[in-house]
């Protein structure tokens, strides 16, 4: 496995809507599997494969209790197929938008359709983080940033903050 570069925003790949995969073949289960070691290395809960620079519709996320052992999911082509009408606040941040965070209101419930890692069709039904993580992850695959929920003046404070954090590290 490998550990792969996350782009920070505003990077343009990040707008870019990621095509579907024909199939989870060896290709796609090493992406899912260093998606996975980089989304642990980076403290994440979730990981995009447009995040990395792979337009390709593959997301992999853990949202398990500190203490508990790690349960990756690995998604591929994961599509939303039911989503509750009751509503969840929950603050969101990204790897992708470094140090920032902000509220976000997403359905609390949903129930995912999706290839798992060894090109099998699933179903999951998810509430909770888990439910909002995932959401936040589909996004990614179509160009959509948790700061797009935001009011222009508040993405616009998050992302220059993150800019300036970019350039900050970049002279350090």
């Amino acid at each position: 496995m490998a550990r792969l570069p996350i782009l920070v925003a505003p990077h343009p790949v990040l707008k870019r809507k990621a095509q579907p995969v024909a199939a989870v073949d060896a290709r796609v289960a090493t992406l899912m599997d260093d998606m996975v070691e980089t989304m642990y290395d980076a403290a994440g809960i979730g990981l995009a494969a447009p995040q990395v620079g792979v337009l390709d519709r593959v997301i992999v996320v853990d949202v398990h209790e500190k203490g508990d052992p790690p349960n990756p999911i690995r998604l591929a082509n994961p599509e939303i197929v039911w989503s509750s009408e009751e509503k969840s606040v929950c603050e969101e941040g990204c790897l992708s938008v470094p140090e920032q965070y902000a509220e976000v209101t997403r359905p609390q419930r949903i129930r995912v359709r999706y290839l798992d890692e060894k090109n099998q069709p699933q179903e999951l039904e998810a509430d909770g983080m888990l439910a909002t993580c995932i959401q936040h992850e589909i996004d990614h695959l179509d160009g959509v940033l948790f700061v797009d929920y935001l009011s222009m003046l508040k993405r616009n404070m998050i992302l220059r903050k993150v800019q300036k954090l970019k350039g900050q590290k970049a002279t350090a």
